[in-house]
């Protein structure tokens, strides 16, 4: 009497249950359909990103960019630059390499970018809200203090990658059960707990820059992006909320696909909301990025609040 034997994880049965057949290797690759949209998107978007730097520097002694600090917008422009390039590490085959720089390379861009935005935010509280500012604001304000939120913050998740590489780092793993017939290999997280601070520590970063941009919401307006950054921020938030639980339903290629998905959603958001209200100004309307358009929407703006 023939006895019905289990095939290996590595081998699946043919249409007949005959014989064990070896599964194919596969990967979210660049010659995949996907694997080609994903990075097309993401170069797209970083050249997207490097010609609105370009504009901002050629413009960089108008008003619309000097007002909103340019030093803060160029640190901003060349972290989301990288950003979106960080997510071509996680199309192509996974190695050793690869799996770690994933995930820290991935914590430390956007803590720039977010903690970036963080002290535009503090930025422009500080110029709009005080309006007789003591020695002590003032000397804030010229010193640039906000700046020093960029290299704390970014030091803070770079101590939590370094706490996770040493305990728990990514690992290359197999996935022989999402897809009959193939074994797809993955990067394991290594630590959930670990890549979850990570997370949560940028959240945490957003939600502080989308709470302070909103108490600046209602500050005179005359080149004040605190609206453009509370939406930038709220753009921010809802895609990695919306990323979580789609992240758990998902496995295989499609996980990686949504991870990277959201990086270069979160990134163009973030582009978006901010940087487009400029380049429109820049671009179709420089009668407004003048001293006298600044003057006269500064005027207007005080007839209106009278």
């Amino acid at each position: 009497m023939e006895r019905c034997v289990r095939c290996p994880d590595h081998q699946y049965a043919n249409t007949q249950r005959s014989r064990c057949l070896e599964k194919s290797v596969t990967f979210l690759a660049y010659e995949d359909p996907l694997g080609k949209a994903l990075a097309a998107t993401a170069l797209s978007l970083t050249v997207l990103t490097a010609g609105v730097l370009g504009l901002f520097v050629k413009h960089q002694d108008t008003p619309i960019v000097k007002a909103n600090n340019r030093g803060l917008s160029y640190t901003l422009l060349v972290s989301l630059a990288f950003c979106f390039l960080c997510s071509l590490l996680f199309i192509g085959r996974p190695n050793t390499a690869t799996c770690v720089l994933r995930q820290t390379t991935f914590g430390a861009v956007f803590t720039v970018a977010v903690s970036t935005v963080l002290a535009k935010t503090v930025t422009v509280v500080l110029a709009f809200k005080v309006t007789a500012p003591g020695r002590k604001v003032r000397r804030l304000l010229v010193s640039g203090a906000p700046n020093s939120i960029i290299p704390i913050c970014s030091l803070i998740q770079l101590t939590l990658c370094g706490i996770w590489m040493g305990t728990n780092p990514p690992f290359i793993d197999t996935d022989a059960h999402s897809e009959h017939g193939h074994v797809i290999i993955v990067c394991n997280k290594g630590s959930l707990t670990a890549f979850y601070c990570v997370l949560g520590y940028l959240g945490s970063l957003a939600l502080g820059s989308f709470t302070v941009a909103f108490l600046a919401r209602n500050l005179p307006d005359t080149f004040n992006e605190a609206k453009y950054l509370t939406f930038s921020m709220l753009v921010f938030c809802s895609v990695w909320v919306t990323f979580l639980p789609v992240y758990h339903s998902t496995k295989g290629k499609a996980m990686v696909a949504m991870e990277i998905s959201s990086i270069l959603a979160s990134g163009a958001g973030l582009l978006g909301c901010i940087f487009a209200p400029k380049c429109y100004i820049i671009l179709l309307k420089p009668d407004r990025n003048s001293l006298r358009g600044f003057r006269d929407k500064t005027n207007s703006g005080r007839n209106r609040h009278f």
